[in-house]
């Protein structure tokens, strides 16, 4: 997919400035740069010559002395520290998710005096309870991962009886098993989260950390000084205010429901909508889902959007087009109402509202310290993930780039390497692939053929829509569906996407030939897997369709390519 942020390679220092005169903090943070160096946007060269290594003997001789005050007195930077104030640490972070606890463990691991604050653990998220591991770990990608595994086994059951498995009774579920082994896991995983820190020598506090200045934390009370303050506390889910939304669960509480929902109705039509539709049709809940556009998943493939609504509707999930919510109500025996545009469906045990997601930036103390924020709450940072007040950095959902747990990971480690390494690393957007674990599941990378032809005009366009070989004995409905999008005049594979089964374990490896700028020959000349599904990327020979238009002077990613990212 293609990314909003610009990748230009860093100006080299052409500059009359001596090599004694100028160093990665005087880069960073000098007012009083020359304008090849001084763009809003913070431009760092990536070989500071002989100046950076002065400062990496200075800093490595410090070290051997005291390790906290990891920056020297000559290199102390212009972002408003007191060059004679000795800091509680070198940097600290607001939120234990994986992007905070990345650039955490690296900076302490580069020789930098780190603390990190977290709420205390919950699996619901609030305004007190959070814990040790963030978004993904607790209330993402892993525990849905794991109710995805849990829902999967009634259509493997099924397809079962093709291969000459019988059963005397059919096999039964119980929920309350299932939420005391995730939890239990998640317990297991925030704790091992919290070693990571420790062995790393990284001061982990609990509580809930303010910003008071430039350069202060306060963390229920408790004052710390800091050189930089890095704000890593992701996102939390957005349920839109309609007459009674309190009566809607969002994607936090429905990874920790009490029971499992006999009838639920899902609104959204985004990558999280379609995850849990799958879980809950899988366990054999009634699943309803009202998108307010005519398709799924706004921003990804076309015929992948077509392809997998297709098939979730095969097995048996229902979905409401072009219906938005009105409102909520709640009869006398208990079960929900939900009133859209077109109408009013009755008898849900659940409503559950995956619209979106929102920065967590209210009461931090961000616009009294000036920190600038769009519309939708998430802090603007330049490509170097600096904020407008520079000694203040911000990683992951809260900044709302690609928000993906690998990118946040990727930006965590390349903030650390900027401030602690002077290495100046640009985090890269370019190629990330992304997968939505809806069943049958979603693997793609690169583009997708409407961005392509938007950016490059001429498009020779390669796919296969096929029954599996499982499928033939089975006698289920189940298709796979796979796309190459190649650049007519290069012939580099610029976008590539599956819809079936091990679709994002069979594209994390192709990513990295596309992520290669490997071209359709290479493909063509790799030997295939017999018999597997993946083999078809390396044997599809015929264009689909060619596609030839001028191409449009290349842009920026909009925001629907920001939502095949997964935004």
């Amino acid at each position: 997919m293609a990314s909003s942020l610009s990748l230009s390679a860093a100006p080299k220092l052409t500059t009359s400035f001596s090599s004694s005169s100028i160093t990665l903090h005087t880069l960073l943070f000098s007012k009083n740069l020359p304008p090849s160096l001084s763009n809003p946007v913070l431009s760092l060269p990536l070989n500071l010559t002989s100046a950076s290594r002065t400062h990496r003997r200075s800093i490595s001789l410090y070290r051997h002395h005291q390790r906290r005050g990891f920056v020297t007195a000559s290199a102390e930077s212009e972002n408003g520290a007191d060059t004679a104030r000795k800091y509680d640490f070198d940097l600290f972070t607001i939120g234990a998710g994986s992007g905070g606890v990345r650039a955490s463990r690296f900076a302490a691991n580069f020789g930098a005096s780190v603390a990190v604050c977290e709420l205390p653990f919950a699996t619901i998220s609030s305004e007190t309870t959070g814990g040790v591991g963030g978004t993904c770990v607790l209330r993402g990608c892993v525990p849905k991962k794991l109710l995805v595994y849990a829902s999967k086994y009634s259509h493997e059951f099924e397809e079962s009886h093709g291969f000459g498995w019988s059963y005397e009774s059919e096999p039964k579920h119980d929920w309350s098993t299932l939420m005391a082994n995730k939890n239990a896991e998640l317990q297991r995983l925030t704790g091992i989260y919290k070693n990571v820190l420790k062995n790393s020598g990284v001061t982990l506090i609990e509580g809930r950390g303010k910003i008071v200045d430039p350069h202060t934390v306060d963390v229920d009370g408790k004052i710390y000084s800091a050189r930089n303050i890095l704000i890593s506390v992701g996102g939390r889910p957005f349920i839109p205010e309609i007459p009674g939304s309190e009566y809607a669960i969002d994607s936090d509480a429905a990874l920790d429901l009490p029971s499992k929902p006999e009838k639920i109705a899902i609104v959204g039509g985004g990558y999280i909508a379609l995850e849990f539709a799958g879980i809950f049709n899988g366990l054999n809940s009634e699943v309803h889902v009202f998108i307010r556009q005519k398709k799924v998943l706004r921003g990804f493939d076309e015929e992948v959007r077509d392809f997998v609504a297709e098939q979730m509707s095969v097995r048996g999930i229902e979905f409401h087009t072009e219906e938005s919510p009105q409102a909520i109500t709640k009869s006398a025996d208990g079960t929900l109402s939900l009133k859209t545009n077109k109408g009013t469906s009755e008898g849900f045990s659940h409503v559950m509202f995956a619209t979106g997601r929102r920065p967590n930036t209210k009461n931090l103390g961000l616009e009294a310290v000036g920190v600038k924020m769009n519309k939708n709450g998430a802090i603007e940072v330049d490509e170097y993930s600096r904020t407008s007040v520079p000694s203040i950095w911000a990683v992951g959902d809260v900044t709302d780039r690609l928000n993906l747990t690998p990118v946040a990971l990727m930006e965590g480690g390349a903030l650390a390497k900027t401030l602690f390494q002077n290495v100046p690393t640009k985090p890269d957007y370019g190629a990330v692939p992304s997968a939505v674990f809806s069943q049958p599941p979603i693997g793609q990378v690169g583009l997708s053929e409407e961005h392509a032809v938007e950016q490059y005009g001429d498009i020779d366009i390669f796919t296969a829509n096929f029954r599996p070989l499982k499928a033939t004995l089975s006698g289920l409905p189940d298709r796979v569906f796979m796309k190459l999008v190649v650049c007519a005049k290069t012939n580099k594979v610029l976008g590539l996407h599956m819809c079936g089964e091990d679709s994002p374990e069979i594209v994390q490896g192709f990513a990295v030939a596309v992520k290669a700028g490997l071209t359709k020959a290479d493909f063509d000349a790799t030997v295939g897997i017999h018999p597997t599904a993946s083999e078809e990327f390396v044997t599809m020979r015929t264009p689909t369709r060619k596609i030839r238009k001028s191409p449009p002077s290349e842009g920026k990613m909009d925001s629907e390519a920001k939502a095949a990212a997964g935004v």
